[in-house]
């Protein structure tokens, strides 16, 4: 008899939710339990987030202030935030306008290659010697302290302890063979150093510059591109710096 139930509820027969009577096809779908359950729910929620708002609005403080005040629109029905125009200089804004992604990139390659050149040539040996460091010299006793000389004690010329690399010492300076030079010519490649130095200050700059404006360029072709979803500034472009945009993430197949 218990085979017999079982088998009888194996083979009964499944009831569905009847569908839309073809005399009334031309009223569009007919609305499930599970639609409705689900239009009911939004016009609920929708109802309750009316009761809050003028909730708030009732205990408005008329004196508060924030800045999303002045930095929101509403337009249409719809609320849109504003955003301020990147910093720009003179330069930046003249190559947005003239050139290329492909034209700044170019002259920024060009750029980084003199930058080594001169790097490798100069070696930047006068910046290592504007570094802070100290040199500490240990002793055994006080009286050795206060006696300590630093040109004996190093073995070279006063003229020399400021210098951190190259500081010869007065023997090798002795067996030095150095060619004759009047003032003249030291203050001439004296001058041409500091020129050197100067020329690569200002690539270094221009390298720097050339890289925000490349960034600039490459956002403000990503934000143009219509497949891509309007993306959310977390920070605007600065004179030094590209502006930060926050893309939504999106599984690609």
């Amino acid at each position: 008899m218990s085979t017999w139930k079982k088998a009888s509820k194996t083979n009964q027969k499944v009831h569905r939710e009847r569908h839309q009577p073809e005399s009334r096809t031309h009223l569009g779908l007919l609305e499930k339990k599970k639609d409705y359950k689900q239009r009911a729910n939004d016009h609920h929620e929708k109802e309750r987030t009316l009761k809050l708002l003028k909730k708030r609005a009732l205990n408005r403080n008329p004196d508060e202030f924030y800045f999303h005040m002045i930095n929101s629109r509403v337009v249409d029905g719809e609320h849109h935030e504003l955003e301020k125009d990147d910093e720009h200089t003179p330069d930046q804004i003249r190559l947005m306008q003239t050139q290329d992604l492909r034209y700044v990139t170019t002259k920024r390659t060009i750029e980084a290659k003199k930058v080594n050149r001169l790097q490798s040539k100069l070696h930047l040996l006068d910046a290592a010697n504007q570094t802070e460091n100290k040199h500490i010299f240990f002793v055994d006793t006080i009286n050795e302290a206060k006696h300590f000389d630093v040109v004996t004690h190093l073995g070279t010329h006063p003229a020399l302890l400021d210098r951190r690399i190259n500081r010869p010492r007065l023997s090798d300076l002795k067996k030095l063979s150095l060619p004759s030079l009047d003032k003249a010519t030291l203050e001439e490649a004296t001058t041409q150093k500091l020129k050197s130095y100067k020329e690569l200050r200002k690539r270094i700059e221009r390298e720097k510059e050339l890289i925000v404006i490349q960034q600039k360029l490459e956002i403000k072709r990503h934000l143009q591109s219509k497949k891509e979803q309007r993306p959310k500034r977390i920070k605007p472009g600065t004179k030094k710096t590209a502006p930060v945009y926050e893309w939504k993430y999106e599984r690609k197949r």
